[in-house]
């Protein structure tokens, strides 16, 4: 059995991952332990996943356990549920997640509500995995995050990961969980030659497996004067806007959920309760979403606590094409730094 997250201190290695290469190594490790997991979606086997997130599995396990299907996810995700209830544990990709409205009374009254429909005599041990988010011109059809749509969905555990050494523990963690879990990766973080990633997502991965639980925020950078709370590619644009802040002596803490379902509230109430000044960021739109659910959450548990509060998100637009546009509808490091300068000017 795989080891619980080990210790902040205990993770340092020296052998580095990029988040791909970390989340496939955690699938060939429980492939390997189980031969019930296999993996399935659009071109995931001679390609290798177009964001590496299959890369070398066929040639291990071969096409009868990476395989790619047709170009309807409406089937292969009905396929990949009904496995699942018959003892398997698939792990279904869509290749962007825009693409869930294809499949999605597959995805929501099956997927997620199959346990509850009969009883708790079925489960419906399943990884659903696909690409998010924005920034290198795809159009408002292959741009989305839209974590927040499976996070309002009961019945769904929705992980995302920000970094390697959380891809892999996530990752592990996901294939063994016998509820269906919604494994969404940003393709900007994966560390593929041509969708370059920031500073961040590449880091120490032990090669032992582990697991890190859900429902277990990360504090990736202490502070004692405003919290950002974020998650996926944001984490490491909310660590560029606290180190420059540094500088003006505003010492930032950065708060990265990794998973929605289950949310640890009470890492956030603690960071908030510390700081009293609360920016919440989200690649998601703002309308009806996470930065919303955090802030209220915040608020029926430790209003007193909570000085003032700012949100960053994506508006209530379709993600525009044209880089410029894209550009201005998506947030980055400066739109944090305003925030977080807004919240600290309301003392």
């Amino acid at each position: 059995m795989a080891q619980e997250e080990p210790e902040r201190q205990g993770r340092q290695t020296d052998r580095s991952l990029t988040m791909s290469r970390a989340m496939v190594e955690a699938i060939a490790h429980e492939m390997r332990d189980d031969d019930e997991v296999f993996y399935m979606g659009e071109d995931v086997a001679d390609y290798g996943g177009i964001f590496d997130s299959t890369e070398g599995l066929l040639e291990e396990f071969g096409h009868d356990r990476i395989m790619d299907v047709p170009i309807s996810e409406t089937a292969y995700i009905g396929a990949a549920v009904g496995a699942a209830q018959a003892g398997m544990r698939p792990i279904a990709e869509l290749m962007f997640v825009d693409f869930f409205g294809v499949g999605m009374d597959q995805i929501y009254n099956q997927l997620a509500k199959n346990t509850y429909m009969s009883g708790g005599n079925v489960s419906v041990p399943m990884v659903l995995t696909a690409a998010v988010g924005g920034t290198y011109n795809d159009a408002a059809q292959h741009s989305q995050t839209l974590y927040g749509t499976f996070a309002h969905l009961p019945g769904m555990k929705v992980v995302v990961p920000s970094t390697a050494y959380d891809a892999k523990g996530l990752m592990h963690n996901a294939i063994r969980d016998d509820d269906p879990v919604v494994y969404l990766f940003h393709k900007r973080l994966m560390g593929i030659g041509w969708l370059p990633a920031p500073d961040g997502p590449k880091t120490g991965v032990p090669e032992d497996e582990y697991t890190i639980p859900f429902g277990s925020a990360d504090v990736k950078r202490e502070g004692a004067d405003a919290t950002v709370v974020t998650l996926g590619l944001h984490v490491h644009r909310a660590l560029e806007a606290a180190e420059s802040l540094a500088d003006d002596g505003i010492d930032v803490e950065v708060v990265d959920l990794r998973t929605l379902v289950p949310l640890d509230t009470e890492t956030v109430r603690e960071s908030v309760a510390k700081t009293g000044h609360l920016v919440v960021v989200d690649e998601d739109y703002q309308s009806y979403g996470v930065t919303g659910e955090i802030i209220a959450r915040v608020a029926e548990s430790g209003l007193d606590d909570l000085e003032a509060v700012e949100r960053v998100a994506v508006p209530d637009v379709p993600i525009p094409y044209a880089r410029p546009m894209e550009n201005e509808v998506v947030p980055d490091a400066d739109d944090i730094t305003n925030a977080i300068r807004t919240v600290r000017s309301n003392e």
